[in-house]
Order: C-alpha cells, then sequence, then structure tokens
C-alpha cells in the first residue's frame, strides 16, 4: 500500500487544512462546546484547556516538515490522549474523536501505524468516558458505542482511501514510465535526425566544393596532357588552372573538415563572388559567359545558398550541355534575390533528371524558403531558376537597368 499525500505539496495542504478545519469546528468543538455551555467553571476551563493543547498538537504535526521537533507517532499519541481527557472531562467525546481521524491517517506512517495509534485514541477515548462512572460502567452508553464504530469506520475509509490512492499513483508511475519512455525514444530519434542531416548537409558541401573541384581538376589535366605538344602555352595555363582548383579544394577540405559550413567562402558581396567564378568558369571552358551581376542586399546564408547554385548549374553545363554560351542575371525583387542561369546547349529532360546535384540545390534553397525551378527541353538548352527571400525590405534601388 501506498501512503496517503503527506502535506508537502502547498495546494494540497491550503485546501486540506482548510476543510478540515471547518468540519472539526463543526463536528468535533461545536459538540464540546454545547456541553460545556453549562458546566462549572473547573470544567469550563479545563475543557479549554485540553482543547488548545489539542491544537497545539495539530499544529505540531503541520510544523514537523519543516521543524521536526517531536516525531508524529509521539504528537499523534498525545493527541489520543488529550481526546481521551475531553472524554473524561464530559463524560464522552465521540464526535471530538471522529473529527480527529483523519490526522492518524494523514500523518502516522502507513496504514499499519494509523490503525493503532487511531485504536488506542479510540480505547482512551471510550474508556475516559465510562471512568467516572465506577466500576461497573455502561459499556452501552451512546458515546462507547460512538467511538469503537467511528474507529471501525475510519479503517474501513482509510484502507479504502489507501487503495484508491495507490491504484491511482500506480497508473500515475505507468503513464509517468510511459512517457519517460517516449521521450527518451525522442531524444534518439532527434539525434538520428540530426546525424541524417549533418551526413546530408556534409554530403551536399562536399558534392558542390570538393566534388566539383577534383572533376574540373580531371578535366583541366587531359585538356592539358592533350595539348602539351599543339599547344604548350594552352596547356601552361591549364595547369595553373589545377594548381589554383587544388589549392581551392584544399581549403574546402579544412572548412569541412572543422565543421565549419560555409566559412570557406570568401567574404563580399554575392556578385563578385560569382563574377570570380564566372571568370575561372569561362577561362576553364573558354565558353562565352554574358552576366548581369547587379549588388544586391542578400545575407550569409542565402549568398552561400545561390553561389553554390550557380557552382553546380556551371558544372553540369560543363559536363553535360555541350553549350557555347551561358547567361547569367541576378536580380533583386520583392519578394526576394533570383539568380538565373541560362545555356543554348542540348538540353534534357527535366522528369527523368537522376542525381544529387538538383536534389540537392532545391534542400538548400527550400531550408531558407527559397525554390528551384529548372526548365529545359531537348535541343532547346537550360534555364535553371534559383529563388531565396529576403527579411530586408526592397525599395528598387538594386534592380538592373
Amino acid at each position: 500500500m501506498v501512503p496517503l499525500p503527506q502535506p508537502a505539496d502547498w495546494f494540497l495542504t491550503v485546501r486540506f487544512h482548510l476543510w478540515y478545519g471547518i468540519g472539526w469546528l463543526l463536528f468535533g468543538l461545536g459538540p464540546v462546546a454545547v456541553a460545556v455551555r453549562d458546566a462549572g467553571p473547573v470544567r469550563l476551563w479545563t475543557a479549554v484547556a485540553l482543547l488548545a493543547l489539542l491544537a497545539a498538537g495539530y499544529g505540531g504535526l503541520l510544523a514537523l516538515r519543516s521543524r521536526p521537533v517531536l516525531s508524529a507517532r509521539v504528537l499523534l499519541m498525545g493527541i489520543g490522549l488529550l481526546v481521551g481527557g475531553v472524554s473524561y472531562v464530559l463524560g464522552g467525546a465521540a464526535a471530538l474523536y471522529v473529527a480527529a481521524l483523519p490526522q492518524f491517517w494523514v500523518f502516522a506512517d502507513g496504514p499499519r501505524a494509523a490503525i493503532r495509534l487511531s485504536g488506542f485514541a479510540a480505547l482512551v477515548t471510550a474508556l475516559a468516558g465510562v471512568l467516572p462512572q465506577g466500576w461497573s460502567p455502561n459499556l452501552l452508553s451512546g458515546n462507547f458505542l460512538a467511538t469503537l464504530i467511528g474507529y471501525a469506520a475510519g479503517v474501513g475509509l482509510g484502507l479504502l482511501a489507501y487503495r484508491f490512492i495507490g491504484l491511482t499513483r500506480a497508473r500515475a508511475d505507468a503513464l509517468a514510465a510511459e512517457l519517460a519512455q517516449a521521450q527518451a525514444r525522442l531524444a534518439e530519434a532527434h539525434q538520428r535526425q540530426g546525424a541524417a542531416d549533418e551526413r546530408e548537409r556534409l554530403a551536399r558541401d562536399i558534392h558542390d566544393t570538393l566534388a566539383q573541384g577534383f572533376a574540373s581538376i580531371i578535366v583541366l589535366a587531359e585538356a592539358a596532357r592533350a595539348g602539351l605538344t599543339a599547344d604548350p602555352e594552352r596547356s601552361a595555363r591549364q595547369l595553373r588552372s589545377i594548381e589554383q582548383t587544388a589549392r581551392e579544394n584544399l581549403t574546402e577540405a579544412r572548412a569541412l573538415v572543422s565543421s565549419a559550413p560555409g566559412h570557406s567562402v570568401a567574404p563580399g558581396s554575392l556578385a563578385d563572388a560569382l563574377r570570380r567564378t564566372l571568370d575561372r568558369f569561362a577561362q576553364d571552358t573558354g565558353l562565352a559567359v554574358v552576366a548581369e551581376l547587379p549588388e544586391v542586399a542578400c545575407d550569409q546564408r542565402s549568398r552561400i545558398a545561390l553561389l553554390r547554385c550557380a557552382q553546380e548549374s556551371l558544372a553540369n553545363i560543363r559536363k553535360h550541355a555541350g553549350a557555347t554560351t551561358v547567361g547569367v542575371v541576378l536580380a533583386p525583387h520583392p519578394y526576394g534575390v533570383e539568380l538565373e542561369l541560362t545555356d543554348d546547349g542540348r538540353g534534357f529532360v527535366v522528369a527523368a533528371a537522376e542525381g544529387f546535384g538538383l536534389d540537392g540545390m532545391r534542400r538548400r534553397l527550400a531550408e531558407l524558403g527559397g525554390e528551384l525551378q529548372v526548365t529545359s527541353s531537348l535541343g532547346d538548352g537550360t534555364r535553371v531558376l534559383a529563388t531565396v527571400p529576403t527579411a530586408e525590405p526592397y525599395d528598387g534601388a538594386d534592380a538592373p537597368d
């Protein structure tokens, strides 16, 4: 069995003692006051003193949690003796005993202790009530029988309350255990999701930086090897481009190892970063590049996302498009910033396209609330439009002429 709620919870304590005080006043002290109303001064003041001591004992029980002066067992035995004293003075105090019963069940250490202590108080109260009658007392008096009946009823109700609260606490403990398990599963799921998100981010960054750089190095190395005899000057330029790309890849690798995504992107405006990327692309491929790159207001994350989209699109143009001209337009709009890349290559069927590149661009932009639109058809080139929203109000000052 589980003990009844102890007066540790403030709200429970206030509510219980409020109602209990009202009940004790009406059904415990009320009958005593009526009984001593016409008594002599000795009985009157003796009853008042006993009642004051009862109130002090109850106060001692309330103070046990903060300042344990005496044990609950000693105080409850004292309360039983005091109720017996009132019973002796008045010739019975069944109502006062019944009103004091909740103290035994609330403050005793378990149901067995409550049964023993309340039984002790019942015995003292019943015997003290008939003690003034002499050696042949009337044990069938109303107070004697009411005290014993009150004790029996108190034991039954107390055990029933213990069982009810025990079942309630068992259900609460089961729910708490289920909640703890659910929280543990949720934390584990969040951890797994976080690890998966981090792996996806690393894979996307490696694809957008290192993989593109290595692909560029391979293409440049093949071209340089083929032109060593026919065009040594061009091969030398391609070798210098290979060296520069390798250095950039090394910087990217160090940034990824240090878990600082985006730190490898040089600070500055998006337009400047795109110009450097397009210059390298034109130098490595020999393709004509037409660009409109006005300065736009763009935060760091959006700048990195648009730059990575441009790098991925240019890598796809280099590897698959067979284009001769590439167009790049950067433009601010009321809803955000747009980056458009077009080519006059062979095109492709967008619905049939597979690979990490387009999906990676879509996810990167979606994380910022943006979107990616790819329009292409066989023989008609390709148009890639990347859009990211901006928090800053648009005033049209950066719009292209």
